[in-house]
């Protein structure tokens, strides 16, 4: 088996398993924010690092791109490179559980619901009054009265809170 073959099986048993997002759709996601000049988007699981060069590409924020698999942490950062988004991203190769979430001011996930589930205790302790959260597949339950938006999609919905 190949190093990225067990790359991704590491990514899987951690709970993310990678599943890229298509560049249309993320645009389309993007598109329901209204981002702030100057704020941090962390991107949790952050694959390829699609959804995060997007962001910084065409919003004037600055990102921070998060994911246990170094294959596609390296693999991201030449992404950036080429497309010009480098200086704005960190990319940092961590398990998202460990990541201090206190300066974002917004998070992306596309993670199933028992990895949302541990972060929630991360969210309430961490992320600061008005930080807004992008769930692109799966709901935050515990966060059902923060919802400000949902955009149903095939084959995932997208869920906006706001803390």
């Amino acid at each position: 088996m190949s190093v990225y073959g067990l790359s991704l099986i590491l990514s899987s048993l951690m709970g993310a398993p990678y599943v890229p997002t298509k560049n249309k759709l993320a645009l389309e996601i993007l598109k329901e924010v209204k981002f702030k000049k100057n704020g941090l988007f962390v991107e949790l699981g952050s694959g390829d690092g699609r959804i995060i060069r997007t962001a910084v590409k065409n919003h004037p924020i600055q990102g921070v791109a998060v994911d246990i698999n170094g294959l596609l942490i390296l693999w991201s950062k030449i992404l950036s490179k080429l497309d010009e988004t480098h200086s704005r991203i960190d990319f940092v190769n961590k398990n998202i559980l460990s990541i201090n979430l206190t300066k974002a001011d917004y998070v992306y996930l596309f993670l199933f619901p028992a990895l949302i589930e541990k972060l929630i205790p991360r969210f309430n302790k961490e992320l600061k009054k008005g930080t807004i959260i992008i769930s692109h597949g799966f709901p935050v339950k515990e966060y059902e009265k923060k919802l400000i938006k949902q955009v149903d999609r095939i084959p995932f919905p997208t869920y906006y809170y706001k803390i």
